[in-house]
């Protein structure tokens, strides 16, 4: 025989759509972001790890002043059992629009190729490639920062281009100009590909004579790769000033920014996602939790009565279990079908707005699967059966009762003599303290999620603005070779990169910084050790610690005691006298690699010059955080406050559920809709107010400890957890919108609510 307990379910489906309604979009949306999201990111990090293969991708390049010969060339691949191509490419003024400058009065540079069909192949994102002389093809992502699309007109070394695709160069994955810029600029500069002859037509002094090689026998690891471009450098460098040429730049692939950066910053985003993750999950298990408690509270009496009848715990275990694993089934399918589908978007809107990564295959991932997915369906699982399982160990009679509390009743509260609506208010938040507590957790939950996803554009905003505030000085030079300056104000410092000797191994920069320094505003003696605040903080180092850091790509090792900490916190960074920083790295007594200065240095030919970090290139940072980063976070923010708003709603439909005799009564007692709507909906409102007020600020001290663990998996550098001051009166102003909002949805709740209903539950 059929049981008789399923026909109860759509009954009770229909009963509770809104409960249910409330949970499948909680996790639907849920699964559907974060799944999305990290399925993109690991998909396009499987395709740049591919790319190289792929696209054929060089495994370093140098430039020199003049053309080699093919007699050279041979000469070199053979020697060093390597294959060489000329990689030429001409660095160009462009404009977005035809005939004119740039919206903001911004020339753009682009660096101009011929096609490419051996190495470094070019990925087609859109289009096509040139085809005639006025015809072009462009980076994608500079096409979409500067609103250019297929068909429109550009205009390079006062030449029109029609471009006719969008392309992903796979060696320019970030776009660095120079390889020692602090931070590639995707608004202006791109590289593009033309026919020979257009590119031929262009000014020839804008020529760079590159070339490219790959080596016939490749590395096992960096440190092979090291050992084998330092003999390769060591090689060449006597071939090509043989001939009278010489050598300008030298990047191996393993130093190349612009192929590297990528792969290195991939997934570094995923682990906000995965906070976010950690956040809703425990405010999924809280909402499980009171929801499942309140239907077992409304069906107490049901519950009562068939265990009475004969009904075993475990047949009403099931059955009280269906509609949670359905529903929660139906989130975790349609969660991951908008995953893989329309929310992945999501994942490339934020990676294809920072890079130009090439064409991905989305890939199933089992981890971000378990993490995303079977995690909150098992969580769902886990607290409605642990929540139905001990109410049920309850005696049939006292369910039949509603008695479901171990306490005795207590004696009411006598009210000081207020008016009579007012003391019914009261009297109504006394009653249902244990709701309002629950709906005030509620809250603090919400506020939390609601914070971290407000919080996130101000400290954008607030961090592009420390950087450039924090800088050591106004201008700082990095040299390629030592050179003597006589302007006034410039003091020589020493630098070099290592990494911190974990598994994490982030790169760390060693100043020696020289005595009595202008710019370091700190009077070390022999031995100090300073570290930058961003390094304190993001490690968790106090004074007294002993750092330990490594070269990337040799066998140095070096531990140092902190004596103090730097205000400079963005960077990783490690400040000692430039006398210990000799010794220390086994430099002559006259090494140094730069000058701090805060006025340029006319006197020193840029020959001589590998990078200026000033005000513009910090800029150029900012502007690219805010490029690549800013539509994510508004989409953040909306994601924030809608699970806010399915919160509020779901909390405030349990209390007047559980009010549902009360209101019941007091339209008995004459009370009209309007009249009871006051009672409830203000006592609500006052508890609202004081929870967000609450919830607000202890949320603010729960978010930092988050931020702060995220932030130590950070790919690279350090943004402290900055909350602007007006977010708090925003999340306030969002707090009462939304809660009135909901109410007015509360409000056809208590109109449709009978009065027999309470003439039902007399005891």
């Amino acid at each position: 025989m059929k049981n008789p307990l399923r026909k109860r379910l759509f009954k009770e489906f229909k009963a509770e759509i809104g409960k249910y309604l409330v949970i499948f979009i909680f996790m639907t949306a849920t699964i559907g972001l974060i799944s999305g999201f990290t399925v993109a990111s690991s998909s396009m990090k499987i395709a740049y790890d591919n790319s190289f293969e792929k696209y054929n991708v060089e495994w370093g390049h140098f430039t020199v002043a003049k053309e080699l010969s093919d007699e050279l060339i041979s000469d070199i691949e053979k020697d060093n059992k390597v294959t060489m191509i000329s990689d030429y490419y001409k660095n160009l003024d462009t404009t977005p629009e035809a005939g004119g400058k740039s919206p903001d009065d911004k020339i753009r540079t682009i660096r101009l190729y011929k096609n490419r069909d051996v190495m470094n192949k070019i990925c087609i994102m859109k289009g096509r490639l040139a085809e005639t002389d006025d015809e072009i093809a462009i980076d994608r992502m500079y096409a979409v920062n500067n609103e250019i699309e297929v068909g429109d007109t550009i205009t390079v070394d006062g030449t029109d281009f029609k471009v006719t695709g969008y392309t992903a160069f796979p060696d320019y994955s970030c776009l660095f100009q120079d390889n020692n810029d602090t931070m590639f600029d995707s608004l202006l500069f791109t590289v593009g590909i033309t026919t020979e002859n257009a590119y031929d037509s262009l000014d020839e002094s804008k020529e760079v004579f590159n070339y490219a090689w790959q080596y016939e026998n490749e590395p096992a690891d960096k440190k092979a790769e090291k050992v084998m471009s330092d003999d390769f450098l060591e090689n060449i460098v006597g071939k090509i000033y043989a001939t009278g040429n010489g050598l300008d730049i030298y990047i191996p692939r393993y130093q190349n920014r612009a192929i590297n950066f990528t792969g290195d910053d991939l997934g570094g985003d995923t682990v906000m996602m995965f906070t976010l993750l950690y956040i809703v999950m425990v405010i999924m298990a809280f909402v499980f939790a009171v929801t499942t408690n309140n239907t077992i509270l409304k069906e107490s009496t049901v519950i009562g009565t068939l265990r009475a009848s004969g009904y075993k715990k475990s047949e009403l275990l099931r059955h009280y279990m269906t509609l949670p694993v359905l529903v929660g089934l139906a989130a975790c399918v349609t969660g991951n079908v908008l995953g893989y589908t329309c929310m992945k978007k999501v994942g490339e809107m934020a990676y294809y707005g920072s890079y130009s990564l090439t064409t991905y295959v989305t890939k199933f991932n089992l981890t971000v699967f378990l993490l995303t997915t079977v995690a909150p369906f098992a969580m769902l699982v886990i607290i409605n059966a642990l929540v139905i399982s001990t109410k049920l160990k309850m005696s049939p009679l006292k369910m039949i009762r509603k008695d479901m509390t171990k306490s005795k009743r207590k004696k009411a509260v006598k009210l000081p003599h207020f008016k009579f609506m007012n003391r019914f208010r009261i009297r109504i938040i006394l009653q249902n303290i244990s709701s309002y507590l629950t709906l005030f957790a509620g809250i603090f939950f919400a506020d939390v999620l609601l914070l971290f996803g407000l919080m996130m554009t101000p400290l954008l905003n607030h961090y592009k603005k420390e950087i450039v505030d924090t800088m050591i000085c106004k201008e700082q030079y990095l040299l390629k070779t030592p050179v003597e300056t006589k302007s006034e104000g410039a003091e020589k410092y020493a630098a070099s990169s290592v990494v911190i000797d974990d598994d994490n191994e982030e790169e760390v920069t060693v100043y020696g910084i020289s005595p009595d320094s202008r710019y370091f505003k700190k009077d070390m003696k022999e031995g100090d050790i300073y570290i930058s605040e961003g390094y304190a903080k993001k490690y968790g180092i106090d004074v007294g610690d002993t750092i330990k850091l490594k070269d990337e790509y040799e066998d140095g090792k070096y531990s140092f005691k902190v004596s103090g900490t730097y205000y400079y916190p963005s960077t990783i960074s490690v400040f000692m006298p430039i006398e210990d920083f000799r010794s220390v790295f086994d430099v002559d007594e006259e090494y140094f690699t730069g000058y701090f200065s805060d006025k340029p240095l006319d006197d020193i030919d840029s020959s001589y010059v590998l990078s200026i970090i000033d005000e513009a290139a910090m800029t150029k940072a900012s502007r690219q955080l805010e490029t690549s980063m800013g539509s994510m976070f508004q989409l953040f923010n909306v994601f924030a406050v809608l699970l806010f708003a399915l919160m509020v709603y779901l909390l405030t439909k349990i209390i007047i559920e559980k009010n549902t005799n009360s209101i019941s009564m007091t339209k008995i007692l004459g009370y009209t809709n309007r009249e009871i709507n006051g009672l409830y909906m203000t006592a609500n409102v006052w508890v609202v107010i004081i929870s967000t007020l609450i919830g607000i600020f202890i949320s603010a001290a729960t978010i930092k400890p988050i931020f702060s663990a995220m932030m130590a998996n950070y790919v690279s550098g350090y943004m402290d957890c900055y909350i602007a001051p007006y977010i708090y009166p925003l999340m306030i102003v969002i707090s009462l919108v939304v809660f009135l909002l909901v109410q007015l949805t509360q409000m056809k709740k208590i109109k449709s609510i009978p009065m027999d209903e309470a003439l039902k539950n007399v005891e």
